[in-house]
């Protein structure tokens, strides 16, 4: 602007075009131009367009890789050069590296613009519902562990429900909504998902179901909606949820021994965080979660049992592998034989092939190779075969002054060894009949059958023997007996 003013200027004074263009070292149209420029008003920055470009034509392939990257695994996704070569294979594309590379990084930029741009106020109505997993770390029966706690959300009211659970499968969270459903007395006319593998998957406009969740929904009756691929936003509510009761609810780290009684207090305490007012509201957010129960729809008169069946057949020792790395052992009977696997959220049933249950699991989880062996199976099989006891299961379970006792006896002493196992296992179940067989060879050197079933019997029924205070000496029931003899 000052050059224009000067050259203005300049010819205002009567100077020539050639000495203003010699003075002001531009050429004499430019001077020309700005001396008929009859207004000088300031312009909006409008970018000028450029002719086309070879790669214009194909900016609509490219952006549909792109928006397809967004629902892949991000370590598998469209590179520049990667989309560089598609191009020059798959469609010919006489186009450079660079030029490519700078078009990619725009429609990022453009794309993240757009998802910056603002967010819709959305308006929830009471009864609706958002739900996600979150993960939090627990002290399980001593050892910590990571898991998961799954959580409904009522954004109208702003009360959060959660359970904690071992995994993120199918299992997991339509028990957890089973839970909680049970605890609010009702079910949520609408629900917002997460895009989980658990429940199903949305990929653009296709929404791709897990068969249990199928019929769970189908079960409740409740509508189902699942929000887009990384857009977190579009249920900003649990997100925040999820984070809130991990911080208030799992901080310090819990102890937990049992997890159904666990989140029967954690429901509990989930309500009394709402014990506050409304963040906008204005009102207790305890009574607008009223609010939210009154809209409910009722619950079925049945109850679904979330259990997902599977037909498997056991390997030649009896044991049915799930997910590749979880090993179950129904026992060396049913070796080679198709069993009904059924996958619960904390447990295996197995059953044969008429549908007879055989025995149940706890349900492992994690990537690490677990197996369930239990050596109570095998006690059976081994009555009839001691002669396998060396390299047995259930001698690698048995404490070693038992275990060394057996070792020791003959292969008559043995089987009657194990007979009486399997008996007192039966009735009182491994932990107990392992202690009583234990117990009672330390007190008399032997093992007989009916000593250890009862003592089996008061293990499981958790009475403590009787202690006295002074060693008990029996020789005078000896004197007394022997004195009614000599009378006879």
């Amino acid at each position: 602007m000052p050059k224009v003013q000067s050259i203005r200027r300049r010819r205002m004074n009567g100077e020539s075009i050639a000495s203003i263009a010699r003075s002001e070292n531009v050429s004499e149209p430019t001077v020309r131009k700005y001396l008929k420029a009859g207004d000088l008003s300031p312009r909006p920055p409008v970018k000028r367009k450029h002719a086309e470009s070879v790669i214009d034509r194909y900016v609509p392939v490219i952006e549909q890789w792109l928006a397809e990257d967004r629902c892949t695994w991000r370590k598998q996704r469209h590179t520049a050069t990667r989309i560089w070569e598609r191009l020059r294979d798959e469609y010919g594309a006489e186009v450079s590296l660079s030029t490519v590379t700078r078009k990619v990084a725009q429609l990022r930029r453009e794309f993240a613009a757009e998802r910056e741009a603002g967010y819709l106020d959305l308006v929830w109505h009471p009864g609706e519902a958002q739900a996600d997993f979150g993960e939090v770390d627990v002290r399980f029966r001593g050892e910590v562990s990571r898991m998961r706690h799954f959580v409904l959300d009522f954004p109208y009211s702003n009360v959060g429900p959660s359970q904690l659970m071992p995994g993120e499968n199918a299992e997991c969270a339509c028990q957890a909504l089973r839970d909680i459903f049970e605890w609010l007395g009702g079910v949520p006319p609408r629900i917002v998902f997460d895009n989980a593998a658990g429940v199903g998957r949305r990929m653009f406009e296709r929404v791709r179901l897990t068969r249990l969740f199928q019929s769970f929904q189908a079960h409740y009756g409740f509508e189902y909606v699942f929000c887009n691929a990384y857009a977190g936003h579009e249920k900003g509510g649990v997100e925040s949820r999820v984070g809130a009761v991990r911080r208030k609810l799992f901080v310090p780290v819990p102890s937990v021994w049992s997890m159904p009684a666990f989140n029967i207090r954690l429901l509990e305490r989930c309500l009394a965080l709402g014990d506050k007012d409304h963040y906008r509201k204005g009102g207790r957010e305890t009574d607008l979660f009223a609010e939210d129960r009154k809209a409910l729809l009722a619950l079925p008169e049945t109850r679904f049992d979330v259990v997902t069946w599977k037909r498997m057949k056991a390997d030649k020792y009896g044991i049915v592998t799930v997910e590749g790395r979880h090993r179950y052992a129904a026992g060396p009977e049913h070796a080679g034989r198709e069993l009904i696997v059924g996958l619960r959220a904390f447990e295996v049933e197995l059953l044969d092939a008429s549908g007879a249950r055989i025995t149940t699991h706890p349900r492992a989880y994690g990537d690490n190779p677990t197996s369930s062996d239990d050596p109570s199976l095998q006690i059976g099989l081994l009555c009839n075969r001691p002669g396998a006891w060396p390299n047995s299961q259930v001698r690698e379970a048995l404490p070693d002054p038992l275990r060394e006792w057996l070792d020791g006896q003959a292969r008559a002493v043995l089987a009657e060894g194990l007979r009486t196992l399997r008996q007192a296992e039966r009735e009182s179940g491994w932990a107990n009949a392992v202690a009583a067989m234990a117990e009672i060879l330390e007190t008399t050197g032997g093992i007989d059958r009916a000593g250890v079933c009862l003592a089996a019997a008061r293990h499981a029924a958790g009475t403590e023997p009787v202690a006295y205070d002074e060693p008990v000496d029996l020789t005078e029931y000896d004197l007394a007996f022997a004195g009614r003899e000599d009378n006879a």
